[in-house]
Parts: C-alpha cells; structure tokens; sequence
C-alpha cells in the first residue's frame, strides 16, 4: 500500500477561490468587505514570512487586510490599546496578533484582549468553550482546517477511532473537541502517554502536531489509517520536514499529508473563512 497524498494546497486554493467568489457577490450588492488586521510585534523573519503569506492570500480572495506593526521593545499595554482600538472599528472583522510574542508580553492575556466575535485565530477561551459544548462559532484555524482535509478524502468520522499526539492549546487540544464533534472515539497523547507506539497503532485517524522530527515512526502507523502531519521543522539545509517519518508511513497509511504543503496552506484559508464568517454572521 502506498498512501494518496491530500493536496492541502490544492483543497487551500478552492477554499480560497469560494470565498472570493462570497466577497464578489457582496460588493455587487454594495455589502461591506470583510476586513482583517493583522498586528506583528518585532522583527521575527518567520513571524515575517507568515504575516506576508497571510496578507497575500487576504489580497487574493478580496478580504481587506491591515498590518500593525510594533517595535520589538514596545510595552505591553501599547499592545493592549492597539487591539481596544481595532475591538472598536467597525471596517475590522478579524484581529490576528501574530505569535510568539517578546518575552515581556503575556499571551494568555493579549488572547483575551481580543474581542470574541473578531478572534478568528480561536484561540480565545470563548470560542474554545463554544466548542467544546458543542456550539461553536469561530474554530481555532489549524484544527479546523484538518477537518476540512480529512473530508475531501471522502472517509467517514463516525465511530472511527482517532489518536492525536501533541496536546497544546492550539492545535492538540482543539484538535480533541473537532474531532470528538465529528464523532470520532479520540485519544489524547502528550509528553506524559506511556507506550506511545501502542496509541498510534490503534488510530484510524492520526494527527501529529509535536513539532519535533520523526516523534512518531511509520512503523507504528495502522494499515489504512489516514495521517494528518501538522509538524513543521527547518533543517540545516534548509529544507523542511514534519513529525512523522514519511517515507515509512507512507508506504502504510491510506492518506497522508505531505510536509510542507500539506496542513500549513489550509490553515490560512481557514483564518479566511473566519473572517468571512465573522462577517456574515457576527457583524451583519
């Protein structure tokens, strides 16, 4: 068996070309265009690249986007008024402070700073609420995303049994309640699982988001399981792999993402559908 690749930049690109195709009818209707604002804080060259792919994709699908950016050394509650002031503009549909923050600024509280019905990262504790309760509103932009992906390859949620590996507040955890909603039996790994092989052999559905080379071997995949590969390391030479050993897993899984290519593309076009969401149904 070797595995089908999901295209995510592919299933990215006709996401994208269906919200545009959205916003072009709104402005024949003399709607208002949905608007992002996405605030970098520093000079961080990854931070950097993500900001401009995001800005790009806004321009291509017609969302009006917006760039804030502040010193590396500006304090703590510049940042919190900035995002009072964009909380209150009415042209703002979705606020995006790009991650990581200097040392000096706390995460937790920039991420509740942020109103609600314009987080369309998903990060902030409403929205992960309405999720878990099983109303959700706007979905934290990775997990959502590979739901997407996981329903263009055409295989059923229900009752399927589905391992994640990686529990962090952005992509392990709502990773969880996604795919608990669509009702999978979901496992939960972390730093602390003991016997991960055993875990991994038993998915159906196997999501890895660790950030770290090879953490999961392919000899541990289950024949026809399908793989989501979220990790994304940069090695010496400048390529990029993910968690998972490919090649092996390949060779046994019946889908599987590939690195890069995969996972990352959709998460920008799942920021996009927030935005237009936000539009439509919070801010009409």
């Amino acid at each position: 068996m070797t595995a089908k690749l999901i295209d995510g930049k592919a299933i990215a690109a006709e996401v994208r070309r269906k919200i545009k195709d959205r916003i072009d009818v709104r402005r024949e209707n003399g709607l208002r265009i949905p608007g992002l604002a996405v605030v970098l804080v520093g000079e961080n060259p990854a931070s950097e690249i993500y900001v401009r792919n995001k800005c790009a994709a806004c321009d291509e699908s017609g969302v009006l986007s917006s760039s804030y950016n502040l010193p590396d050394d500006a304090p703590e509650e510049d940042l919190l008024a900035l995002i009072d002031e964009l909380n209150n503009d009415a042209g703002i549909d979705g606020i995006l402070v790009q991650f990581p923050l200097p040392a000096h600024i706390d995460a937790d509280k920039v991420t509740e700073q942020i109103r609600p019905d314009k987080d369309v990262d998903g990060f902030h504790p409403y929205n992960i609420g309405r999720l878990a309760l099983r109303r959700p509103s706007l979905r934290s932009c990775t997990p959502r995303g590979v739901i997407t992906l996981l329903e263009h390859t055409g295989e059923p949620f229900y009752g399927r049994q589905a391992v994640i590996v990686g529990a962090s507040n952005i992509v392990g955890r709502p990773m969880g309640l996604e795919l608990l909603l669509a009702g999978c039996t979901v496992t939960t790994c972390h730093r602390f699982t003991r016997h991960l092989d055993e875990h991994v052999a038993q998915a159906d559905i196997l999501v890895v988001a660790v950030g770290k080379p090879g953490v999961v071997s392919g000899s541990w995949v289950k024949p026809g399981a399908t793989v989501i590969d979220v990790g994304i390391n940069h090695l010496k030479d400048g390529s990029l792999i993910g968690d998972i050993e490919f090649d092996s897993a390949r060779e046994r899984a019946a889908w599987i993402t590939p690195v890069p290519g995969g996972v990352g593309p959709m998460t920008v076009a799942t920021l996009l559908e927030n935005t237009l969401y936000a539009t439509e149904e919070l801010h009409n």
